[in-house]
């Protein structure tokens, strides 16, 4: 990262002219970040957001980005975010980086949130997906919830194209429910089975919000009712968090 230093300093400060609030509400502990992403295959807000984390932090703390497997997967991007430290989307890689007292950043809705459509840009859906709760029960940290918006407006999703996915079985392939039809550069409109487009320069805003904390106790990883009131909480102050954002964003791109 340090070697791509100039890159991320354009990338951040003049192309998606990212703003980042909140640094003060942060657990001085390790945590687990919780947050929203967008703009398909590349989600820019997630990634800069990880960028950002290291500039202003360097190494004195570390925090892990993490991807989906079909990503990781990948020639040349899979090997990028395995050297700029991002971790696979599982138990066993998030539950290791923690344990090494580093941070990790989580999105729960996954490809659901990714693919959303630009219509649902300023929505919230984690897909249900509570285990970031037990996770952050069983390794014993803070969650800090995340609002994010501007990414959506890096591609312009017209339609998530989930038929397309189930017409060509993409969720036993890929683990993806979503082929998502987009507009933006260099094709037009297509749909996007790979990452294949080139962000459109959107403004990024992000917030840490306040840190939720939970109980230490690992057995009430197994109580529904405490899990399902923490996950709540967590879904709760993004959405009003992106909503408060969103209201402030005057135009798509801009910002």
């Amino acid at each position: 990262m340090a070697r791509i230093r100039p890159i991320l300093d354009f990338m951040l400060d003049r192309y998606f002219r990212v703003e980042t609030n909140g640094w003060e509400r942060l657990p001085d502990e390790p945590s687990l970040l919780i947050g929203i992403h967008s703009g398909t295959w590349l989600t820019m807000d997630a990634w800069t957001l990880v960028f950002e984390w290291w500039r202003h932090f360097g190494t004195r703390r570390t925090l892990h980005g993490t991807a989906h497997d079909a990503l990781m997967a990948m020639p040349v991007l899979g090997p990028f975010f395995k050297k700029v430290g991002v971790v696979p989307a599982s138990r066993e890689s998030v539950t290791a980086a923690l344990a090494s007292h580093h941070s990790v950043v989580v999105w729960p809705g996954g490809e659901v949130d990714a693919m959303r459509s630009w219509k649902r840009r300023n929505e919230v859906n984690f897909a249900g997906r509570r285990g970031f709760v037990k996770q952050a029960i069983l390794s014993g940290v803070p969650i800090v919830p995340i609002a994010t918006v501007g990414g959506a407006d890096t591609v312009f999703v017209l339609s998530e194209g989930r038929w397309l996915a189930k017409a060509l079985n993409l969720k036993k392939l890929l683990r993806a429910e979503s082929i998502p039809v987009v507009a933006g550069l260099p094709f037009g409109i297509w749909p996007e089975l790979l990452p294949s487009h080139i962000p459109l320069p959107s403004k990024i805003v992000n917030e840490y919000l306040d840190p939720i904390a939970v109980s230490g106790d690992p057995d009430r990883a197994n109580d529904d009712k405490y899990v399902n009131h923490i996950f709540s909480k967590v879904e709760d102050s993004v959405r009003a968090g992106v909503q408060r954002l969103a209201a402030k964003r005057r135009l798509p791109i801009i910002g």
